[in-house]
């Protein structure tokens, strides 16, 4: 993935001494082109992914392009922006959140998918294994389920008398039924009653932490939530995953074949605590919490 007769022959053995190993930087070659299919776009993380593309010597616009489609929250939006894609003939396509690789998934079977971050691949029956994936899609793996009894813990923590927590869940998610068994066992182990609430739209994150602050609730969730005014975020650190998923879109352009490139998974997770909104809610972050935390928002 991420530059006389005989005067004429010196200059072009010269030309291809000097040429990068990527048979894409021939000038005859046809320039690779990518798809790029997200419920909506996240420019921190879309740039990460390009940078990890420029890492590895390919530009945008110089030697690769790329096929943005977004679905605005959308899940109903995505088969049809799936299709568009395959209907391009895109070289592959990059994919993040479960319902867009399942919709990429639906779309095409041979052309490759780069998962740039997802819940639980295996677990939702969208590859074999993390060692062999099989069928046309690799990338990124969460462990975003198993994440949701840990979020629990931590708001017992800080709330030792909490007794019923909301759970949002999206219905169009393949992954939210994992979410909710996870939460659901943790929460019988701490002897707290989960309410699932269904939402229609994702990316709602602004809005989210807006009302949760206007009716003063305490939230946990994924980082982003945190740093939109939420109260805990305990999750993946996603710009290295971003970065990460253009190494395997470079191994599929150099003819890598995607079901025999293992799945990965993040290695360190992060937990940050919103102090404004703490302080906000009236509520004193315990010393355990604190202590613990890889970034406190004041």
């Amino acid at each position: 993935m991420w530059r006389s007769t005989i005067g004429i022959i010196a200059s072009l053995v010269l030309a291809v001494l000097m040429a990068p190993r990527a048979a894409h930087a021939q000038p005859s070659a046809k320039m690779p082109r990518i798809g790029y299919l997200a419920l909506r776009a996240l420019a921190a993380e879309d740039e990460a992914f390009k940078q990890g593309l420029r890492d590895l010597g390919w530009i945008e616009g110089q030697n690769i392009a790329i096929e943005y489609r977004w679905a605005a929250g959308q899940v109903e939006r995505l088969p049809a922006l799936a299709a568009e894609l395959v209907r391009l003939q895109v070289d592959c396509i990059v994919v993040r959140s479960t319902a867009v690789v399942q919709a990429a998934k639906d779309a095409t079977q041979s052309i490759p998918i780069v998962v740039v971050v997802s819940a639980d691949l295996v677990g939702t029956g969208l590859v074999a294994s993390l060692a062999r994936p099989g069928g046309n899609i690799t990338g990124m793996s969460n462990i975003s389920p198993e994440l949701a009894g840990k979020r629990l813990e931590q708001l017992r923590v800080l709330l030792p008398t909490l007794s019923r927590v909301a759970f949002l869940a999206h219905g169009g998610d393949p992954a939210h039924r994992l979410f909710l068994h996870e939460a659901q066992e943790a929460a019988a182990r701490l002897g707290i009653q989960v309410q699932p609430v269904f939402i229609r739209v994702l990316g709602q994150t602004q809005r989210i932490a807006d009302l949760a602050a206007k009716h003063r609730l305490p939230t946990s969730g994924p980082c982003e939530l945190a740093e939109a005014g939420g109260l805990l975020c305990y999750g993946a650190d996603a710009l290295p995953m971003y970065r990460r998923a253009a190494v395997f879109v470079d191994k599929i352009l150099k003819g890598a074949t995607p079901g025999d490139l293992p799945v990965e998974q993040p290695m360190t997770f992060t937990l940050i605590i919103n102090l404004k909104t703490a302080k906000a809610l009236g509520l004193t972050i315990p010393p355990v919490l604190l202590f613990q935390a890889d970034k406190v928002i004041k």
